[in-house]
């Protein structure tokens, strides 16, 4: 065995304890500032079907767009930066490209445009950039250029901007499938970038599971602190994933068990999106979720588990996003009746701190 395969990868959890009473509380900053999510699961204990006006927002989510072989100039369009970077929250992101391996893009609603680029293509581009932090050799194989299309030195036609663009559509000719969205604008903001290529529109997916006689850690408002956040972290992604925690700590095949104390309840409503979800999207499944807390419940407690994608060039805010083993960068939010919560931020070894 290598000494890399008998370490285990440092990853980062950040938990964060308040209630949405509390003016200071920074949860709406927080989930604003992971951009890129590709999964929202939720698990509604005692309930087997949730009421209309939560699943509404549930089937709600924004549509997005796949646009096939996007060159990466039409991103510095004039008409698109006017239409749709300058005037909302645009999130953009290449698709299956890995960002170990490829050249991967992303878009950024406060208009930062991020190209993660292998040394051949960084040095083709011909533009200002940083040696990646999580380079897995000593020379530097990956780069970064980051570059902030809102500021008036990348207005069309300046000296900036003409670089970049005379390194995207002369020199390195960057082109790639590509994720598309738009907050609040839509697809009409995006239509002349849409016409001129082959594109279409997506819905996110939406599956749900019905799960029966659920073990399910005994949750108190006051005293999950005390208990070990990493079990319970482990314990809500087995139950997404279908896993039993129902097997003995010597077990072979898997020693995942749920936290004690532990209580069971008789049903219990998984419910998953998949897709390019929008930060926009999530505070509102939020808001619907407080208010079907308030309603009488067997169960005082919901929780919501939002990933994000892991081959993003970033993770939270600006923040460079490496892949190592597994590319984690998700929170997951303990809602409870009485308007407190607790957040779980979790990344793995090639990232920042989450904020």
């Amino acid at each position: 065995m290598s000494a890399d395969l008998g370490q285990t990868p440092r990853n980062l959890l950040v938990c964060d304890r308040s209630s949405f009473l509390d003016e200071k509380n920074r949860l709406a900053s927080q989930v604003e500032k992971l951009h890129f999510n590709y999964k929202v699961s939720v698990l509604l204990p005692a309930c087997s079907s949730a009421p209309s006006h939560l699943d509404s927002v549930i089937s709600g989510f924004s549509t997005f767009y796949l646009i096939k072989k996007l060159p990466i100039y039409e991103l510095l369009d004039k008409h698109f930066l006017e239409t749709s970077v300058y005037q909302g929250s645009v999130y953009g992101l290449s698709y299956r490209t890995r960002i170990d391996q490829d050249n991967c893009i992303a878009l950024m609603p406060n208009g930062h445009l991020t190209l993660s680029l292998d040394k051949d293509s960084f040095e083709l581009l011909g533009f200002e950039g940083k040696p990646s932090r999580y380079n897995h050799r000593r020379s530097s194989s990956r780069f970064v250029v980051s570059v902030d299309l809102t500021d008036s030195s990348m207005a069309p036609g300046g000296r900036g901007y003409l670089r970049l663009l005379t390194g995207l559509k002369s020199r390195l000719q960057l082109q790639t499938d590509f994720m598309l969205s738009h907050h609040p604008g839509g697809g009409a903001s995006l239509q002349s970038l849409l016409s001129r290529y082959d594109s279409s529109a997506h819905r996110p997916e939406v599956s749900r599971r019905i799960l029966t006689d659920l073990s399910c850690p005994a949750l108190l408002t006051s005293d999950l602190q005390s208990k070990d956040p990493h079990g319970f972290i482990e314990w809500l992604g087995a139950v997404d994933a279908d896993v039993s925690s129902e097997n003995s700590p010597s077990s072979f095949l898997s020693s995942l068990v749920c936290p004690e104390p532990k209580t069971t309840v008789s049903r219990a409503l998984s419910v998953s999106i998949c897709g390019l979800l929008l930060p926009q999207d999530v505070h509102r499944l939020i808001q619907e979720l407080r208010v079907y807390l308030d309603q009488p419940r067997l169960e005082s407690w919901v929780s919501m588990t939002v990933h994000g994608f892991a081959d993003s060039p970033v993770s939270w805010s600006d923040n460079e996003h490496g892949f190592l083993r597994g590319g984690e960068n998700f929170y997951s939010l303990l809602m409870f009746h009485d308007h407190t919560y607790h957040l779980h931020l979790a990344t793995g070894a090639h990232d920042a701190c989450p904020p």
